[in-house]
């Protein structure tokens, strides 16, 4: 029943994204995520304690965060598959519905994009400041297209692979668990202080969710846009992280452009290695095949799905 639940709940968000009227009236579940780790943080990461101490604090905080949604949506579908029997599978798509990102990905790249073919630089600039981290006031039109292209790379990982990669293994709590491991990364996962010590059982747990389906994305996005392999074998250890790397060197080199090189953070330049170094300087026209291979390569993962519900009807 799992590979069903996996496909049709990337059909609802493929189809209708997260709609706003129904974020304006609950949210999205990840709220509920943020608002229980930064309470944690700011009860357990204490400036009086050890590093050592932080970090034991930090695991038991990520352990129980995973085992009270392991348990907690084990209940819902447990409930579910009682009241519904053989129709279970649709109840269950809409839960996993919100941990999929597919079109909600799409719809924050998208106006990245339109900004930039009519020529304004100060809304593209706006458009990619929603879905970046770094400073984009200073971004010329290139750097606006290198932060979108790298933000839609990753998180074609985070977003979409990786939250589908564990509804087939884990089901409906599986990819709960999962979208809980990755918001604790985002928001505590960090090597700088306050965060270093408590926040590093996040990021090495996300890191360890994320192993398999990071390499899957890259592998998919070098699948649809028909090239990059040798991009990507070559040049994913030189991102910081050991699975980002993975998405964003696939893109590079099926699109033929660098990424990634040196990047200002709270007004500090971080001088990162260039991602792709002997491509092209990224344009309007690059990240609109950039959004391209990324849909194609969301259909290849619906495929995929699809797959494991023969390869599992088979074997039944």
């Amino acid at each position: 029943m799992i590979a069903p639940v996996a496909f049709a709940a990337m059909a609802l968000e493929g189809a209708l994204g997260w709609p706003g009227r129904l974020y304006g009236v609950i949210g999205h579940p990840v709220g509920l995520f943020a608002r229980v780790i930064s309470g944690c943080e700011r009860k357990l990461n204490r400036a009086d304690w050890s590093d050592m101490a932080r970090r034991i604090a930090g695991l038991g905080a990520m352990l129980g965060l995973i085992a009270a949604v392991l348990l907690g949506m084990g209940l819902v579908v447990w409930l579910v598959r009682g009241w519904t029997g053989a129709w279970a599978w649709l109840p269950l798509a809409l839960l996993a519905w919100p941990a999929l990102a597919a079109r909600s990905l799409d719809d924050h790249v998208r106006p990245v994009l339109v900004a930039l073919e009519r020529g304004d630089l100060v809304e593209a600039r706006h458009a990619v400041g929603m879905i970046v981290g770094r400073d984009t006031a200073g971004l010329d039109a290139a750097g606006v297209v290198r932060a979108a292209i790298e933000s839609l790379a990753e998180s074609f990982c985070d977003g979409v692979a990786a939250p589908l990669f564990w509804v087939l293994l884990g089901g409906v709590p599986g990819a709960w668990a999962y979208k809980a491991i990755n918001t604790a990364d985002s928001l505590i996962g960090h090597p700088e202080e306050p965060l270093r010590a408590y926040g590093w059982a996040a990021a090495r747990i996300d890191d360890l969710a994320n192993l398999l389906p990071a390499r899957l994305a890259g592998v998919l996005l070098c699948l649809a846009g028909g090239a990059g392999w040798r991009v990507m074998l070559r040049d994913h250890a030189r991102h910081a992280s050991p699975n980002a790397g993975w998405p964003e060197a696939a893109m590079a080199g099926a699109l033929g452009v660098r990424l990634a090189g040196p990047i200002v953070y709270d007004g500090t330049l971080a001088p990162k290695p260039w991602i792709g170094e002997e491509g092209r300087t990224a344009g309007a026209a690059d990240l609109r095949r950039a959004l391209a291979v990324y849909r194609r390569a969301c259909a290849l993962l619906a495929i995929v799905a699809l797959g494991v519900e023969a390869g599992v009807a088979w074997l039944v």
